[in-house]
């Protein structure tokens, strides 16, 4: 099976979505050696700095995709327009696993998305407009399109219900381990 997996926000070390996404993808490629791992990385002025993707880069099982792109036109892309599919960047894929900043449509891929919070809708007033717009523009096709939504804590499944009115069968709660 091919994964594919979206961590562009592993440019931004040291933020816990990044912890949680490099921890992931160490854990997923040291313990599953059946599956093929296409990595999704974008950013203007970044490169992936996890050296232990970097270390198992040389694995056959394992692919960096790295893209040039601003998070602003990948926004406007997936998330307003909803063009592009990912497999035009990376190939075709079984599966593909967004995280914390863009949603982007699939040809034929089933889609999961990890969920961390939902500040954006609890606490609009505390949070800079820009992320509030952007996040609510990628979980608005989270709810429509993910077929499975990996929510961080108990607490934030309920919010995936109450707030987004996902229904409780696509959630699973996975904690993070670092």
């Amino acid at each position: 099976m091919k994964i594919g997996i979206d961590v562009s926000q592993m440019a931004y070390e040291g933020t816990g979505v990044a912890n949680l996404l490099s921890k992931l993808v160490e854990n997923l490629l040291e313990i599953d050696k059946e599956n093929e791992y296409i990595l999704f990385f974008s950013s203007l002025r970044k490169k992936v700095k996890s050296s232990k993707v970097k270390v198992q880069g040389y694995n056959s099982k394992l692919k960096i995709k790295e893209y040039r792109l601003p998070p602003a036109l990948l926004d406007i892309f997936w998330n307003k327009l909803h063009i592009f599919p990912i497999e035009n960047f990376i190939g075709d894929v079984d599966i593909f696993i967004t995280s914390d900043w863009t949603e982007p449509p699939t040809k034929k891929a089933k889609k999961a998305t990890i969920l961390y919070d939902l500040t954006v809708y609890k606490y609009p007033r505390e949070t800079d407009r820009t992320i509030v717009e952007t996040q609510k523009r990628k979980l608005k096709w989270v709810k429509k399109e993910s077929d499975i939504v990996f929510c961080i804590s108990e607490a934030t499944k309920r919010d995936a219900m109450e707030i987004l009115g996902i229904e409780e069968k696509r959630l699973k709660v996975i904690y993070p381990g670092i």
